[in-house]
């Protein structure tokens, strides 16, 4: 799908949304989770949605990755937590490092706004993204686009 900062796509299993990738995506799976996960996508990108409803799924990550995201499921539209927020929510509080892997590791990205994690100075760090664009950018776009900043 086409969105405002470029192509994303998007797999699913029976169960749920399973990856929203700047990548393309072999041999992924188009079904109900995905419309939906699109539909919802695109109204976020509109301004017209702030939370995403599509079940999802994780099927691959460690229990700790899994706990990390979601954590980061939690952080409202339009706020940010730092890397050492995301620590403390997950009991956890001297792996901050560990929580920028995770975080970097994301299947679900913008479903899952590991976007909205920033460094705790208030400074962007870090965003997965297409390699050919800057992550940061990205990032950027994504919290300018929930009026975090402009």
């Amino acid at each position: 799908m086409n969105t405002a900062i470029g192509p994303l796509w998007l797999d699913a299993n029976d169960l749920g949304l399973t990856k929203v990738s700047f990548q393309s995506i072999e041999n992924a799976k188009t079904n109900i989770f995905t419309e939906q996960a699109a539909q919802e996508l695109h109204e976020y990108f509109a301004g017209t949605r702030q939370n995403f409803t599509v079940p999802f799924i994780f099927e691959k990550g460690t229990p700790f990755q899994q706990k990390v995201w979601k954590a980061l499921y939690t952080i409202p539209f339009g706020e940010t937590r730092s890397y050492l927020d995301i620590a403390i929510a997950v009991n956890s509080p001297k792996a901050v490092r560990a929580i920028g892997q995770a975080n970097s590791r994301n299947p679900l990205p913008i479903i899952v706004p590991c976007h909205r994690v920033i460094g705790k100075n208030g400074k962007l760090v870090g965003y997965l993204g297409r390699s050919e664009l800057d992550g940061l950018s990205i990032k950027k776009q994504l919290l300018a686009l929930e009026n975090f900043i402009s």
